[in-house]
């Protein structure tokens, strides 16, 4: 089994060789580690786009907008991935974007789930009845694990940015709150004397 710095530095190399600028190169290497280690084919993806974009390259994004569609065939998801990293904090005010024609759809998410811990918020990612939930860089959880992610272009991906609500009631946090105050330990005498400061003889 090859090692998460194997599938970086490996990965990095052949993306510069295919074409891409070695800063470009770096943050591939970066994302195939992270797909891997959330148990997504990533190496699988990159290396069968890698060898498609030899043959028939694909289109690299210059603007992100609300709706955004290619001139040619497809969008190269690595350039719309640096575009999209790059520039998230002002892309989160658009709350719902969209991208049409993307190969390889899968070698977007970390670059999606990064912008997730920069902004501060989850990311929700939908193409080709498949569901990510990107949370903070730290997980991406899917609708179907099991199911082969290989999908060499997705017709439609819709990115949405979720607000940060809490998952349980106020009345269910006041609920546990109340339990919990019944670890407190009322201030005695006794507890006086033993706190910071006690015991200490003034020779003055």
């Amino acid at each position: 089994m090859q090692s998460f710095s194997e599938i970086d530095t490996t990965s990095k190399r052949a993306s510069k060789a295919a074409g891409f600028s070695w800063g470009v190169a770096e943050e591939v290497g970066k994302n195939m580690r992270n797909l891997e280690m959330f148990g997504l084919p990533g190496v699988k993806n990159l290396n069968l786009y890698l060898k498609k974009i030899k043959k028939i390259p694909s289109e690299k994004l210059k603007k992100i907008e609300k709706k955004n569609k290619p001139q040619s065939k497809e969008f190269c998801p690595i350039y719309c991935g640096t575009a999209f990293l790059d520039n998230c904090k002002k892309l989160e005010s658009l709350k719902l974007i969209k991208f049409f024609n993307v190969s390889y759809p899968l070698l977007l998410l970390p670059f999606l789930s990064r912008s997730s811990d920069i902004v501060g918020k989850k990311i929700s990612v939908k193409y080709e009845k498949n569901n990510f939930l990107l949370n903070f860089d730290k997980t991406i959880l899917s609708n179907n694990i099991n199911n082969d992610k290989t999908i060499s272009k997705a017709k439609e991906i819709s990115i949405e940015f979720l607000e940060n609500n809490n998952s349980f009631s106020t009345k269910e946090w006041k609920e546990l709150y109340r339990l919990s105050e019944e670890t407190f330990v009322e201030e005695t005498e006794s507890l006086k004397k033993k706190g910071a400061g006690a015991g200490l003889t003034d020779n003055d």
